[in-house]
């Protein structure tokens, strides 16, 4: 690009949900490229689909965006020259351009009614054609658009795509692509209750507002050649448009969905994924440097990203390899840093008691949720069934008998520290010709109704010896 090129680039959320992890992946890319040269990165709310529009989505999606540590230079919320920046409080710039369009005959009523669509694309479906606007009313006369406006008739406004006309853009990801305006619909641009539609609002404030770079999902590619055409209408300079690809289920059947969990961007993070591994994950689903180096901070990130890298063909979304990255980012953080992180996901445990099992647990982790999951015994009483403390070998009058002679011990014991305990759980199973892994499968479930759990005896000083008893007398009542 350009030395004295400003770069300017956008995300677009729309209202109508949660933020979808991929369109997060977007917001990192268009953060990088603008900060890498100086640039600015603008939030601007789409909202101009008013009957999908959710209250409270606006501050969920700019919030969550802020707890992945993305910050922008202009939106909705950070005053910048060309505010407003959601849509519907644009609308009469929109009804400005409209009124252009039509002026230059690019653009015209349409009256028609969902009822006569509907049957007018169901007939071409069957006739093995594209559905498209078969442009009734644009053989409308004035006077007639006049007296059904007269009548209070609300039409939309649609764009006239040329006849048969090639359109090409150069795509920073795939080269060059082109399309025949004959494939191309009439598109709506206006509604009838005057809100513009995507397609056309988007070009109008990525012109006004100095956007050079749009990074788009692939799914939007059929869509670029009527927003070209605006450009082309309008004599505006076209941005350089990136189609990105789409994040794939790693069962390969097809884009990434619910079928392995939620997708959004939140639910991540209170699933316990740290922001900082989310984003570096993110990082290589469709960018790589070029080199095997595969961990970045977002300062590192913001430095080597280049369009020259992004991919063409379609990530899987690998959650062995996002566990992968946590992991290693949770073992990077320090005891009282992981203990500020854990804290809202156990809220049960004072602090003093959390950095005790921190060392416990964090080589064993891979999310927050599962360091809560993995110690909640630590606070409350686990219910088990149990077929859990005994097996093949282990029967119950034996697995009654190691509990009972473990609770014995403790008993008289007021030092459970690991020094202490352990050698003596050691002669106590030697004593009875125990198997040392038969006898902790049972003294673990007994005590964390478990048999996945941090290393057990460790575990006894911060229980503290009442709690231990219980659990212990717990575990051989059910036996009873």
């Amino acid at each position: 690009m350009p030395d004295n090129l400003v770069v300017r680039t956008r995300i677009a959320p729309s209202p109508t949900g949660e933020y979808h992890i991929g369109h997060l992946r977007t917001c990192l890319y268009d953060y990088a490229l603008a900060k890498q040269s100086g640039g600015q990165f603008i939030i601007r709310i789409e909202d101009t689909d008013q009957k999908r529009y959710v209250e409270g989505a606006v501050d969920r999606i700019l919030q969550v965006i802020k707890d992945y540590s993305l910050s922008w230079d202009e939106g909705p919320d950070v005053s910048g020259p060309y505010s407003p920046y959601i849509q519907t409080q644009r609308l009469e710039i929109y009804e400005k351009y409209a009124q252009e369009l039509l002026n230059q005959g690019n653009a015209y009523y349409c009256f028609c009614s969902e009822e006569r669509l509907a049957e007018m694309r169901n007939l071409q479906k069957a006739a093995g054609h594209l559905p498209k606007y078969d442009r009734t009313c644009l053989k409308l006369t004035k006077d007639e658009i006049d007296q059904k406006l007269a009548n209070g008739e609300k039409p939309v406004l649609r764009m006239k795509i040329p006849d048969n006309q090639t359109i090409k853009f150069i795509d920073a990801v795939r080269g060059e692509i082109k399309f025949n305006t004959n494939d191309v619909d009439d598109q709506i641009i206006v509604k009838s209750n005057g809100i513009p539609t995507y397609q056309f609002a988007v070009v109008i404030d990525d012109h006004l507002m100095n956007i050079t770079h749009i990074f788009r999902g692939e799914e939007w590619i059929s869509s670029t050649p009527k927003q070209i055409l605006l450009y082309q209408f309008f004599n505006w300079k076209i941005p350089v448009i990136a189609h990105l690809t789409v994040l794939m289920d790693p069962d390969g059947k097809g884009k990434m969905s619910k079928r392995h969990g939620s997708v959004s961007a939140r639910s991540f993070l209170e699933a316990g994924y740290l922001p900082d591994a989310m984003l570096n994950f993110l990082m290589l689903l469709g960018w790589n440097p070029g080199t095997d180096k595969e961990l970045f901070t977002l300062n590192e990130f913001v430095k080597e990203f280049s369009l020259s890298h992004l991919h063409k063909k379609s990530p899987e979304f690998d959650r062995k390899k996002l566990d992968y990255f946590n992991g290693l980012y949770i073992r990077q953080k320090t005891d009282s840093e992981l203990a500020k992180l854990l804290k809202p996901f156990i809220p049960n445990l004072d602090d003093e008691t959390l950095l005790a099992i921190i060392p416990l647990i964090k080589e064993r982790i891979v999310t927050l949720k599962q360091a809560a999951d993995f110690i909640k015994f630590i606070w409350m009483d686990i219910n088990y069934d149990k077929s859990l403390l005994i097996s093949d070998k282990i029967t119950t009058d034996i697995a009654k008998d190691m509990l009972q002679k473990s609770k014995n011990l403790i008993e008289n014991e007021n030092d459970l520290s690991l020094n202490n305990i352990q050698p003596k759980l050691i002669d106590l199973i030697k004593s009875n010709n125990w198997k040392v892994g038969d006898f902790f499968m049972v003294f673990r479930v007994a005590i964390a109704g478990s048999r996945q759990t941090p290393p057990i005896v460790d575990c006894l000083p911060i229980l503290g010896k009442e709690n231990v008893l219980r659990k212990l007398t717990f575990a051989i009542d059910i036996l009873c």
